[in-house]
């Protein structure tokens, strides 16, 4: 199942904040969730990440 993004690329919310990278598809439920995506970013030196919807 494919997504909107690919992993790797960079994106940034449309509301503004950090620069992100897509990591993959939300798989948190078992199957890859098309419509959201696991990203990172660092805050500071720290890695952080969160999911986001398309």
């Amino acid at each position: 199942m494919a997504g909107k993004f690919d992993t790797g690329i960079i994106v940034e919310l449309k509301s503004g904040g950090p620069k992100m990278t897509v990591a993959g598809l939300d798989e948190r439920r078992g199957t890859p969730d098309p419509n959201t995506y696991k990203c990172q970013w660092f805050g500071g030196k720290k890695l952080e990440s969160g999911f986001f919807p398309e």
